[in-house]
């Protein structure tokens, strides 16, 4: 289906995904399977302006897009049954595969994964949150730190069949402040790779051009701002950076 049939051609709802905190459809364009989250539906959070999480959704596919990740599945703006909102194409992820998991303390796995921390669970067993060591699920992070993602949570990744790896659920990114929250603590200190230092400048070259301009309807000035001086000061530093600020390291819950 053509891009521009996406935005005017009828989107009709199927169901309601009802673990989400806002309002969050899943519907259909023709032949297309999208989630459609409207604007109406979002509930009020103390720390970011009511009315434009559905915004952050977009402005974060235009940053993954100009990283050249793909970490982002295809998200717009549009009129939906419920009004205005943001949509997104569907990702049927593999049930067999996950990014994130929770083990037995004593069992986190010597390599392919990355511990992140331990706790007890409702039983009062020590676990650990661990998450996989690969290339697609560092890339995830760094788009985390530069969007300033305040909510990656281990169900906000989907494993793909293929080995790729998309991130859903963005509307609490772009704030001036930091408010990284993230279970993909596991490089903290590494030393970026070419590839993510190339993709840090892709993001800051855009700002100055096409990136930017889009990014000017969807953010406020200084949310760009600050957005440009996350670039800077992660190719600056050139390794994941620990957690800093008052907020919490992890989002909760961790799925």
């Amino acid at each position: 289906m053509p891009a521009t049939d996406l935005v005017t051609a009828e989107l009709t709802l199927t169901g309601r995904i009802t673990t989400a905190s806002n309002a969050t459809f899943l519907g259909s364009i023709g032949d297309v399977v999208v989630v459609y989250k409207p604007i109406a539906g979002e509930s009020p959070l103390w720390d970011f302006p009511h009315g434009t999480l559905a915004h952050r959704e977009v402005a974060a596919y235009l940053v993954s897009q100009a990283f050249g990740w793909d970490v982002v599945p295809q998200t717009w703006l549009r009129d939906g049954p419920m009004g205005k909102g943001m949509v997104q194409l569907w990702q049927e992820q593999d049930p067999a595969q996950s990014a994130v998991n929770l083990v037995a303390a004593d069992q986190v796995p010597e390599t392919g994964w990355k511990h992140v921390l331990k706790g007890r669970d409702e039983n009062g067993r020590m676990v650990a949150l661990v998450h996989e060591d690969s290339p697609a699920l560092r890339r995830m992070a760094v788009f985390d730190i530069i969007v300033n993602n305040a909510d990656r949570k281990g169900d906000h990744i989907l494993a793909m069949t293929d080995g790729h790896r998309h991130g859903v659920d963005h509307g609490l990114t772009f704030h001036r402040d930091n408010k990284l929250r993230t279970v993909l603590w596991g490089w903290l200190g590494d030393v970026l790779t070419a590839e993510e230092r190339d993709g840090i400048d892709r993001v800051s070259e855009g700002l100055h051009g096409g990136l930017g301009r889009n990014l000017a309807d969807l953010l406020s000035a200084e949310e760009i701002a600050s957005l440009a001086a996350r670039c800077a000061r992660l190719r600056l530093a050139g390794r994941f950076p620990p957690p800093s600020g008052e907020m919490p390291a992890v989002p909760w819950p961790l799925f």
